[in-house]
């Protein structure tokens, strides 16, 4: 399978968070920036059929309906879909309206990835975001009154201000909804971020860990209660309703990323990334050029992302593969620095795979690294 990723930068407002790449330029950069993503497309050729496709951002959601199709028209025209093809889009709850999903009913999107985060509006005011929990609410009801059964919600913890009790009942509401598939995240304070800056000046207060290990216990077993498969650290999905795009990422699958910002992998050895700069890109394609830069992954690379994507899905890492891909010395050195963690009950071994178990999953990046070289 090839999964194919579109990055659509635009924001109305940036959240105090996220440090993906968004642009906050107004609307009339919609149709040259879709028209450069369809001008990637041409420069970047592909026979085989594409498995997956996701639209992320930034906001898809703030596309206009006439660039919305445009770039499904671009994609229609360059690459062959696959019929089955799961078609994800991301959005931000305001932005579902009646209107809004007229225009995403005519395209062929068939699963909707919302960004709910929270749903204290005191806490979703403090980040910036532009819903309130009610808007959440009235979104996933529209989405599913209209046929979209394959809805996927986001939530973070440790936020500044959430407790225990308001995490559990952020959970349990979502849960109540009936969707299909729920991503978790703890909070980051990434360097450059607005929220990272209020840190540093003490105006706001990181969560301590205990709470943050609390709130993801609890996760761990409001989920399970809801009968949801625990299918990677921070997604849980009902039967059938796995994120195929992103598990094509922890299982290695190539994928082509397009647009500002965009990654792509060829699922062996070479990893590009494009320019993260929207006028920048623009120009790039308007002259014909590429707008990525190549990056060569060495042995060494290749093993430590196997271990560690490998690790955080509930099959874990096969050492089976891993001796077939990097040999019996690699495969016999991943073996000797998980055995403490085994003895520790940590890492259990299921046959010839490596996973992490429940007690271990909260501070996995720890026992990751170990395995690494």
């Amino acid at each position: 399978m090839t999964g194919l990723y579109i990055h659509i930068p635009f924001c109305r407002s940036r959240c105090l968070y996220c440090d993906f790449y968004s642009t906050t330029l107004p609307q009339a950069w919609q149709m040259p920036y879709v028209d450069a993503i369809a001008g990637e497309m041409e420069l970047r050729p592909y026979a085989e059929p594409i498995s997956t496709i996701y639209i992320g951002g930034g906001t898809p959601s703030q596309l206009t309906s006439e660039a919305l199709h445009r770039l499904f028209h671009a994609l229609t025209e360059h690459y062959q879909i696959d019929s089955k093809a799961e078609i994800t889009i991301e959005a931000n709850p305001d932005d579902v309206t009646p209107e809004w999903i007229i225009a995403l009913k005519e395209t062929p999107v068939n699963r909707i990835s919302m960004g709910v985060q929270s749903l204290n509006d005191d806490i979703l005011r403090l980040l910036h975001r532009r819903h309130t929990a009610q808007q959440a609410q009235k979104a996933v009801e529209l989405l599913q009154g209209a046929g979209y059964s394959n809805l996927s919600l986001d939530l973070i913890y440790g936020l500044p201000n959430q407790t225990l009790e308001l995490f559990r009942n952020d959970v349990e509401t979502l849960l109540s909804w009936d969707i299909s598939h729920l991503s978790a995240y703890a909070l980051q304070y990434e360097e450059g971020t607005p929220l990272f800056v209020l840190r540093q000046e003490g105006k706001v207060k990181e969560a301590d860990e205990e709470l943050s290990l609390a709130c993801y216990e609890s996760l761990m077993d409001l989920t399970a209660k809801a009968d949801m498969e625990h299918y990677e650290i921070s997604n849980f999905a009902r039967l059938g309703f796995r994120a195929r795009h992103n598990s094509s990422y922890w299982t290695g699958q190539p994928y082509i990323g397009l647009g500002a910002g965009a990654h792509s992998y060829d699922g062996k050895q070479l990893r590009s990334y494009n320019c993260e700069d929207l006028k920048a890109y623009i120009q790039s394609i308007e002259k014909g050029e590429s707008p990525s830069t190549t990056e060569h992954l060495d042995e060494n690379m290749r093993y430590n992302e196997r271990v560690m994507l490998s690790l955080r899905t509930i099959e874990g890492l096969s050492l089976t593969n891993l001796e077939r891909d990097f040999g019996t010395a690699r495969k016999e050195y991943c073996e000797r620095m998980a055995k403490a963690h085994i003895q520790r009950g940590s890492i259990k071994k299921t046959g010839e795979n490596l996973c992490l178990t429940r007690r271990s999953l909260f501070v996995s990046d720890d026992i990751i690294s170990d395995l690494m070289v």
